[in-house]
C-alpha cells in the first residue's frame, strides 16, 4: 500500500486576474507539473496498485481570495464554495490531474484541512470540491492509518488555530462562520496590503531575518509592517467575532510563537510516544522540508512546499523551489513500515530525486 503526500500549496485565482493583471497573491504556479504527478502515479505500474494521495492542509489559499473584491472574516459556507469556484477557474490543469487520478482503480484522495483552506470543512465547500475532481474525497483535520498520523501542524500554534469546539461561530443573520484565529485574521487583513509593496513578504525564510533587515535597509517599510500590525492588533482585539480567542494565556503562548518557532520534531516525538501503533508522523505548515529517526524505527517527515521560497541567507543567494513529497509503503495487513522517503518531483522525463529515505 503507497501513500503520498504533499502539502502547502496555497493555490488562489491562478496567475492572472480577469483584468490581466498579474495575480500578487497567487503562490502555485506547478499546475502542469502536479498534473503530471497524478498522471504518473495512476498509470502504467501504479495503474492498479492501491495508492493514497493525501493533500495535507494548505492545498488552496482560501483566506487571500476575496469575495467581490473585499477581504473579510466573515466567512460564509456560500463564501467558500464560491472561493473554490475561483480557485478552480485559475487553476483548471489541478482538478484535472485529481480526476485523472480518482478514475485509475484502488485510487483515494484525502484532504486534510490546513489554517489556510480551514473552510473546506464546511460541508457544501467539501461537496463542491468532489464535484470538481468528480470523485469522492475524504475530508478530515487528522489522518490515521496503517500506523500513520498525517496533520498539517498549524494546531502547535495558538496563533494559527482555534479550538476544534469553537471552529464556527454564529454570525450576522445567524449565518455559520469560519471562526478565524489571530494567525488567519493577519493573512486576510493585513498580508494583503503589504504584498501590494512587497509581493515577498510571506514567503521568506527566515522571516525574522527578514525582519532585521528591513529595519537596516528597509527602514520605511520596516515602519509601515510595524503600525500596520500594531494598528490590525488594536483593530480586532475589540470584534466582537474575534474577542472570544484573546485572553491573557493565549497572547503569552502568541507572543512566545512569533519569536520562538516551535520545533515540529517534538511535536511528532509526542505523538509517537503517546501511541504505540504509529510508526510515521508527517506534518507540512512550517514550509521547510525536515525528516527525523527516532528509536524502534520510527519516523517524522516534514513535506516542504511546491512554492518559491525567497531568501536573504548569505549562504543561498537565491530563490529556491522543490517539489517535495512523502511516499511511504506500507504492509497492508500488518501495517508494518516497508520503506519511506522525501522525493522531490521532477517532471515525467525523471519523474523524480529521492532526498532521503529510511534504509
Amino acid at each position: 500500500m503507497k501513500y503520498l503526500v504533499i502539502s502547502d500549496l496555497h493555490l488562489g485565482k491562478g496567475k492572472f486576474l480577469q483584468n490581466g493583471q498579474f495575480n500578487i497573491l497567487e503562490d502555485f504556479f506547478e499546475d502542469d507539473r502536479l498534473y503530471e504527478f497524478c498522471d504518473y502515479f495512476s498509470s502504467d505500474k501504479y495503474f492498479l496498485e492501491p495508492v493514497t494521495l493525501v493533500l495535507n492542509g494548505d492545498i488552496l489559499n482560501l483566506i487571500q481570495i476575496d469575495t467581490k473584491g473585499v477581504f473579510t472574516h466573515i466567512v460564509t459556507e456560500d463564501m467558500t464554495v464560491e472561493q473554490i469556484n475561483t480557485v478552480a477557474i485559475g487553476h483548471p490543469r489541478f482538478f484535472k490531474g485529481l480526476k485523472k487520478f480518482l478514475k485509475a482503480p484502488n485510487k483515494e484522495v484525502i484532504f486534510v484541512i490546513g489554517n489556510h483552506d480551514s473552510g473546506m470543512a464546511f460541508e457544501g465547500a467539501q461537496k463542491r470540491f468532489s464535484e470538481l475532481v468528480d470523485g469522492d474525497v475524504h475530508f478530515c483535520h487528522t489522518f490515521k492509518r496503517h500506523g500513520i498520523h498525517i496533520e498539517h501542524g498549524h494546531r502547535f500554534e495558538a496563533i494559527n488555530t482555534v479550538p476544534m469546539s469553537h471552529f464556527f461561530l454564529r454570525g450576522p443573520q445567524g449565518k455559520q462562520i469560519l471562526n478565524f484565529p489571530w494567525g488567519s485574521l493577519f493573512c486576510i487583513n493585513v498580508l494583503p496590503k503589504l504584498k501590494k509593496e512587497r509581493p515577498y513578504i510571506d514567503k521568506v525564510r527566515p522571516m525574522t531575518s527578514y525582519i532585521k533587515w528591513c529595519l537596516f535597509h528597509d527602514t520605511a517599510f520596516f515602519w509601515k509592517i510595524l503600525t500596520t500590525c500594531v494598528n490590525y492588533v488594536l483593530t480586532t482585539y475589540g470584534d466582537y467575532y474575534t474577542k472570544q480567542n484573546k485572553n491573557f494565556k493565549t497572547s503569552l503562548k502568541i507572543l512566545k510563537q512569533i519569536t520562538i518557532y516551535p520545533r515540529y520534531e517534538k511535536m511528532a516525538r509526542r505523538i509517537l510516544k503517546r501511541d504505540s501503533t504509529i510508526h510515521t508522523v508527517v506534518m507540512g505548515h512550517t514550509h521547510l522540508q525536515e525528516w527525523r529517526r527516532f528509536p524502534e524505527g520510527k519516523y517524522y517527515f516534514n513535506t516542504g512546499t511546491w512554492n518559491t521560497i525567497p531568501s536573504i541567507d548569505a549562504g543561498m543567494h537565491q530563490d529556491t523551489k522543490h517539489l517535495t513529497y512523502c511516499a511511504i509503503d506500507v504492509h497492508p495487513d500488518s501495517n508494518a513500515l516497508v520503506y519511506a522517503s522525501v522525493n522531490e518531483w521532477k517532471g515525467q522525463w525523471k519523474p523524480f530525486v529521492e532526498d532521503i529515505g529510511t534504509n
